[in-house]
């Protein structure tokens, strides 16, 4: 089959390759997945460049997240799975072959189904994205009718958690960097738009919010924005953490004397209920319809590098996804 393939660490240009690796065959318990798409996210982007963790297998096929239809099952699969349009979540994590191929094989329940009307484009913005934004609104807590910050507004993740947000009640606070992005993350639902390089976010939080704060902070990069909670939450409230540089700083003995709650989170280490609750909601909103996604770019395998460089450049609002041949 042909893949997209990195054997180190490095720039995308000079380590990514476009070749003939052998064709998956699915084993107990696994379907494989005649990919449509793969989605490219920021967690790709730094695991191929070493930043956040080294190669750690002789090569990587990379992505985790994509779409297309089971055409094979392995022993202990129905038979019947055989034709479903599935999305696909974590297919790279502690895995060497990922989504950036025409075939992928992982365990049934990694591949799940795809509504008939939904596109396979869709499909590959839902494994990190969408279940990230889904859990980081289920830890904000109880937020009907409360006000809560979602840093980083029109970010993949943030796009999604505005969504799930609205839809739960909350009136929606988000920060962003240019009046594009301003009109993304108004388009997803967001109440109130702060321009983080021109605003000072502390005072216009305080404002909008009466001076009483928020009750949740989602927040995409806590190495960077720590100093901000104390500035913007509200006694017991919530710093829901799901991403961060290496270090970061908080002022503790405010987050103790306020009763603040921080919650880290993972998407690919998600786990029984956590897991269950956010496909259930991804299923639901699909079947619903309620979804806003946005695709940036759609190239094709052969242009992987020019994908990645878009990502990790910032170059693109939404999600850029390759289409397999």
């Amino acid at each position: 089959m042909r893949a997209a393939f990195y054997e180190a660490n490095g720039p995308a240009r000079e380590v990514l390759k476009i070749g003939e690796v052998p064709t998956p065959e699915p084993g107990f318990g696994e379907v494989r997945v005649k990919l449509a798409t793969s989605g490219v996210n920021p967690s790709d982007v730094k695991s191929r460049s070493g930043r956040t963790r080294k190669i750690a297998y002789p090569r990587v096929v990379p992505h985790s997240d994509g779409a297309g239809v089971i055409d094979r099952v392995g022993p202990g699969v129905l038979p019947g799975r055989v034709g479903e349009r599935v999305w696909v979540w974590n297919a790279q994590w502690k895995r060497p072959f990922g989504t950036a191929a025409e075939y992928v094989c992982l365990p049934s329940h990694q591949a799940v189904k795809l509504p008939d009307d939904v596109g396979f484009e869709v499909g590959a913005c839902l494994g990190i994205p969408a279940l990230t934004a889904s859990e980081a609104v289920a830890l904000a807590g109880k937020i009907e009718g409360r006000p809560i910050l979602v840093a980083g507004g029109a970010g993949a993740v943030a796009h999604y958690a505005i969504q799930f947000a609205r839809m739960k009640g909350a009136t929606v606070i988000t920060t962003v960097s240019s009046p594009e992005k301003a009109a993304h993350a108004r388009a997803a639902g967001a109440e109130h738009v702060i321009d983080y390089k021109r605003e000072d976010v502390g005072a216009r939080v305080k404002d909008i919010t009466g001076g009483e704060g928020v009750a949740a902070v989602l927040e995409v990069d806590l190495s960077a924005n720590a100093p901000l909670a104390p500035k913007v939450l509200a006694p017991h409230g919530r710093l829901v953490v799901y991403g961060t540089g290496p270090e970061a700083t908080l002022e503790a003995s405010w987050f103790l004397y306020n009763c603040i709650k921080v919650e880290f989170t993972l998407v690919y280490e998600l786990e029984g209920e956590h897991r269950r609750r956010g496909l259930r909601e991804v299923r639901d909103c699909l079947a619903a319809g309620t979804l806003q996604h946005t695709i940036a770019r759609r190239l094709p395998l052969d242009r992987i590098a020019e994908a990645h460089e878009l990502v990790e450049q910032g170059a693109v609002i939404g999600k850029v996804v390759i289409d397999l041949p």
